[in-house]
């Protein structure tokens, strides 16, 4: 076991990890990493029960491994809260994810998608996730905050440099940190005029929002909306992002899986929790030990930090049968690809209808693609795993 090496800044271990993953689930279920000072779960059950388990596994010292030395709750973002902070913006922001309001995006989505695609019609090829994907989601999630169209590619930009990594020291890089502050300011000047002029957006709704506290109500801080309008954007923005991408390669490689979707388009729901599942957009996230614990024979000590890698639990055998397989029609109970517990992704059923809706109209212009692997590029963060260009051949 002494050649079993993981870190979620190794480049080369993050571009084929499933190996990797199932010798950790194997042989050291509770990973040690002594350099960067982590222990890792591998396992669908134990990645479960931590994502279950809030107050032993805390998310207020940060997610993100190389930011995880101090306390994050400060930083106003809910994904970096524990209860009763937590509880109480997270019931304030899933106002703005009601069924309602997602429902009333699928026009909005279909015509986005329709304008991209049909820009590409007579070409050979085109990059399926910066021509499409991509641009997508990101003008999924600011039609939803009220980014002006004009702003929106640029911003884009702006949120793909936010996820800047550099080796050994991840995303705590001066690319990052620039784009975090261009972010930051931007949407603060934007939530400065929804409260001079209001919107029918959700900017408007975090400045108008109220929050229950001690008994009485009182507003979000600038600092707290301008948060959550950076997480909103930026989670928003990536995750989706990496979802598409990864379909439209799994999907090349996976020819009759594809072709039984385009025939069948009734399944394609179930085909999102499948490439979900198998290829986890976000399969890395961390939380702070706060008391003793002892899992699978192995005592971890408070104030440690350990990362849940739900990449690897999406191909725990334990939990799904033939996990390395890809089935479109696979029936299976749930996968934690969208966490669990009380940090379950708030945009999860928006994700699942831009997935849906992306897969419909692309379908229904390229039944047929394959990847041109040599250009294809990877993105690599410590906590996203996916595509960073896909060049496909129509």
């Amino acid at each position: 076991m002494t050649d079993l090496y993981w870190d979620p800044f190794d480049t080369e271990i993050d571009s084929e990890p499933h190996e990797t993953w199932r010798r950790m689930r194997d042989e050291a279920p509770v990973y040690r990493n002594d350099r960067y000072d982590f222990w890792a779960y591998s396992r669908f059950a134990d990645v479960e029960a931590a994502h279950r388990d809030s107050v032993t596994y805390s998310s207020a010292h940060g997610t993100v491994l190389e930011s995880m030395d101090g306390s994050m709750s400060a930083t106003g973002m809910m994904i970096f809260m524990d209860p009763p902070d937590h509880t109480a913006l997270r019931r304030l922001v899933s106002r703005a994810f009601t069924p309602r309001r997602i429902s009333a995006l699928e026009d909005r989505i279909r015509d986005i998608c329709s304008e991209l695609l049909d820009a590409q019609q007579g070409r050979s090829t085109f990059d399926f996730l910066q021509d499409f994907g991509a641009v997508l989601s990101s003008r999924v999630i600011s039609t939803l905050l009220g980014v002006p169209p004009e702003d929106q590619e640029a911003q884009r930009h702006v949120v793909d440099r936010l996820f800047h990594i550099e080796p050994g020291v991840g995303m705590i890089n001066h690319v990052s940190a620039g784009a975090g502050i261009e972010l930051a300011v931007y949407l603060g000047q934007l939530l400065a005029d929804r409260r001079r002029e209001p919107q029918d957006d959700l900017l408007t709704g975090l400045v108008e929002a109220e929050v229950n506290e001690d008994g009485g109500t009182r507003h979000l801080t600038v600092e707290e909306a301008i948060s959550f309008a950076v997480l909103l954007f930026s989670a928003g923005t990536e995750t989706v992002a990496r979802l598409l991408g990864n379909a439209a390669v799994v999907l090349a490689d996976h020819p009759d899986q594809r072709a039984d979707m385009v025939k069948n388009p009734e399944i394609i729901p179930k085909a999102i929790e499948e490439l979900l599942r198998y290829e986890a957009p976000s399969p890395v996230q961390g939380r702070w030990i706060t008391r003793d614990v002892e899992v699978h024979g192995v005592s971890i000590p408070t104030d440690s930090k350990v990362l849940l890698l739900t990449g690897s639990a999406g191909r725990d055998e334990r939990a799904f049968a033939d996990p390395d397989r890809f089935d479109v029609r696979r029936q299976s109970d749930h996968h934690v690809s969208f966490g669990y517990g009380i940090h379950f992704c708030v945009g999860a059923a928006l994700a699942r209808m831009e997935g849906r809706i992306a897969l419909e109209e692309v379908f229904g212009r390229y039944p047929e693609w394959e990847v041109d692997k040599d250009r294809a590029k990877r993105l690599h963060t410590s906590t996203v795993r996916g595509w960073a260009e896909v060049p496909v051949l129509v």
